[in-house]
């Protein structure tokens, strides 16, 4: 039976789907096989966001139709059979899974304690604990800022939570712990002690309630309960006409209802705002356009235009001409019927808007202790590692002593939407080179927060002297002036091998939009080897579904030497051992023991005995071929008293030929999460990305950079 938990709520609009991500997110760094279910679903006319946005979470493999219990007209029709239906289509689900999160109602049929009722019942026949989320502010509408809220006094929050622990009560549900969401920042100690008081009085029998059941509180987050321009999109019944589709995602702060000339909308315009605009009021949109485009005024996240009017085709060739990315949409509403649609869209969190999805994680993550929560419910630590699990302690392990990481690319997208999740992360801190007006504009366009990253010109006066006058220095035997080395250092990449030289950053991350030999060059010159390393080499992390080996070198040297051999050998070693992984080596060849011979297995055969001399304490084993060093069947045919054979965590294969086709065959045909190319051998820790890095393989990176050079320290 999986270890399953309800999430509930005694109202709607209480940012429940931020609880369920979080938990969701703690389980699957947990345990293996994680699954969710929404017991009532939201709608029938459209998909429910909510359930599509946990099942896009990597932990889940479920379909969507296996994952949703009822509607409400089932509920309505009948509730007893609705009952009886979402029991068996949860314990289909829990078949399936080691651990679910059920996801209650939203009360978007019946605003009422019944409904709650019904929610306890369901969570006591589904035999799931209840995690109980109790709003901490009531919606309010400004006439201008979107989403505002008003804060709920401590004593409220405590009155209300009374109130729901009542009716779970009365459907005979468990009460695990208590989260109260969008609580007020500057109370929520005193709101947490409220829902302690609320849960001791509602359960005087029990010994000592208040430490039995665990309570936290999240603070409200403006940008989580803003809408998104699609959001507003959706509500107005309208369609792009122009702008960056991959703007929709970004978040209106406040609305300007633009009913005046434009020379008094343009003082009136607000950051972060949607602007509606009269579709017949050209002047204003051209004039609001070209406020945004010139970097004076606030930045926009986006234009209605309202009305059954049509752009005339000189306009629209106008601002086909501006370039601008700002979404436009259009409706056929009037301004006070599309004013009023905008005010009442609503913050949805989606997993197509990282701001959103990373701002929730770390609130989560920040304000409900995990470990604490984890053992109420009674899941404990999976002796597997997945891929998600293992890139969970790379956060983790990067996180317990942050470092500061250079990105040389700024002008990348990825790359920033891999900083603004970092940042908001807490993986570690960034330095990102560019333009510091053209970073941070994009960055608002992409509607992520770079706010806590240093944002440097690979220009900048004075840190160029400094980095020209040192490499010179380095390099003189060279014949590099400092003239010569004043144009060298702007290069983003030598800038940014110049601040991990001189202790300006601890690491550096590169590779997106630059070569592998673009990346490392100058680490080769500035940084150089290890003492006792003679080559600098790579590995990758392989998570596998069930473990995480390493391969090496499979990204720099194509053809190394014995003595070469063995320096990976020993460096792929340190590496594992960094990053939690007993090292147990494979020196692999297409020979097992002295089975063979020929120039390629004394190679193999020679390294294996220098990494003996050189690193006597290493478990190691060659040459050995791959099935002998990965299955414990053949590895009891071929070498039976060997300590690494069947068990190999550490693979060191001949060359680059044989290692990089391994490594893509096996990340390929079975499923397996390629981390890398981690590089080792370096006095401090650089790295490479592929050009094809997605932002998560950026974060990755990151973190591994981060984790080597705490290490390094």
């Amino acid at each position: 039976m999986a270890q399953s938990i309800y999430i509930t709520s005694a109202e709607g609009h209480s940012g429940k789907s931020t609880i369920a991500l979080g938990v969701l997110d703690a389980l699957s760094h947990a345990t293996p096989r994680v699954g969710v279910f929404r017991a009532i679903a939201r709608s029938t006319e459209e998909t429910d966001y909510v359930l599509e946005m946990l099942l896009d979470h990597d932990g889940v493999d479920l379909s969507y139709e296996e994952c949703i219990g009822v509607t409400y007209d089932d509920v309505r029709a009948d509730p007893e059979a609705a009952l009886s239906t979402i029991v068996e289509r949860y314990k289909a689900v829990e078949a399936q899974c080691d651990a679910v999160v059920i996801v209650g109602s939203d009360y978007t049929d019946v605003a009422s304690p019944a409904e709650l009722g019904y929610n306890a019942r369901i969570a006591a026949n589904l035999g799931a604990p209840v995690l109980l989320v109790v709003g901490g502010r009531a919606a309010q509408d400004q006439p201008e800022q979107l989403g505002t809220t008003i804060p709920r006094a401590a004593s409220q929050v405590g009155q209300i939570t009374d109130l729901a622990l009542a009716e779970l009560a009365h459907g005979r549900a468990q009460l695990l712990a208590v989260v109260a969401n969008r609580a007020d920042p500057e109370h929520l100690e005193e709101t947490v002690a409220a829902i302690h008081r609320a849960v001791r009085d509602a359960q005087p029998a029990t010994a000592d309630t208040e430490s039995s059941v665990p309570v936290w509180a999240i603070p409200e987050d403006r940008y989580l309960v803003a809408p998104s321009i699609r959001g507003i999109m959706r509500s107005v019944e309208g369609e792009l006409l122009q702008g960056d589709p991959a703007l929709l995602t970004r978040e209106a702060l406040a609305v300007v209802v633009a009913g005046m000339s434009m020379n008094n909308v343009l003082p009136r315009l607000i950051e972060g705002a949607a602007v509606v605009i009269a579709a017949d009021r050209t002047d204003v949109l051209l004039a609001t356009l070209l406020a945004n485009a010139s970097g004076t005024f606030p930045s926009i996240s986006g234009i209605v235009l309202n009305g059954p009017f049509d752009l005339p085709s000189d306009v629209k060739r106008l601002i086909d001409g501006l370039d601008s990315t700002v979404p436009i949409i259009t409706t056929t509403h009037g301004t006070y019927e599309t004013a009023l649609r905008v005010m009442r869209t609503r913050g949805r969190l989606a997993a197509d808007s990282q701001r959103r999805y990373d701002t929730a994680l770390a609130l989560f993550e920040t304000h409900v202790d995990t470990d604490e929560l984890m053992r109420a419910l009674g899941v404990a630590r999976a002796t597997v590692v997945t891929p998600l699990m293992f890139e969970y302690q790379l956060v983790e392990r990067a996180r317990s002593a942050r470092k500061r990481i250079v990105l040389p690319e700024g002008d990348d997208d990825r790359v920033l939407r891999a900083a603004a999740t970092v940042l908001t992360r807490g993986i570690a801190d960034l330095t990102i080179l560019g333009e510091p007006a053209e970073v941070h504009a994009r960055a608002v366009e992409l509607g992520i927060d770079l706010t806590g990253a240093e944002v440097l010109s690979p220009f900048d006066e004075m840190h160029v002297h400094r980095f020209a006058e040192t490499y010179a220095q380095l390099r003189a035997h060279k014949g590099v002036t400092y003239e010569r080395a004043a144009d060298t250092v702007t290069d983003v990449s030598y800038f940014g091998t110049m601040m991990v030289h001189l202790g300006l950053a601890d690491g550096m991350v590169s590779g997106a939009v630059h070569t592998t030999a673009h990346t490392i060059r100058p680490a080769f010159e500035v940084i150089k080897t290890k003492p006792g390393t003679s080559v600098v080499s790579s590995v990758f992390l392989m998570a596998l579904a069930d473990r995480v080996l390493v391969y090496g070198d499979c990204a720099v040297i194509p053809d190394p030497t014995s003595e070469q051999l063995a320096d990976i050998a020993v460096s792929s070693a340190a590496t594992a051992s960094q990053f939690g992984i007993e090292p147990r080596v494979a020196m692999l060849s297409y020979s097992t023991g002295e089975s063979g011979s020929g120039a390629d297995v004394d190679k193999v055969r020679a390294a294996t005995a220098l990494v003996r001399e050189r690193a006597p304490q290493l478990l190691v084993e060659g040459p050995i071929q791959y099935d002998a060093a990965a299955d414990a069947a053949v590895a009891r045919t071929k070498l039976p008293e060997s300590a690494v054979a069947g068990r190999a965590t550490v693979f060191i294969f001949p060359d680059l030929n044989t290692g990089n086709n391994t490594y893509k065959a096996v990340q390929r045909s079975a499923g397996a999460v390629a981390i890398g190319p981690v590089l080792q051998g370096l006095n401090k820790p650089i790295n490479d990305l592929s050009r094809g890095a997605l932002v998560e393989d950026i974060v990755n990176t990151i973190a591994i950079t981060a984790i080597q050079a705490q290490g390094a320290a």
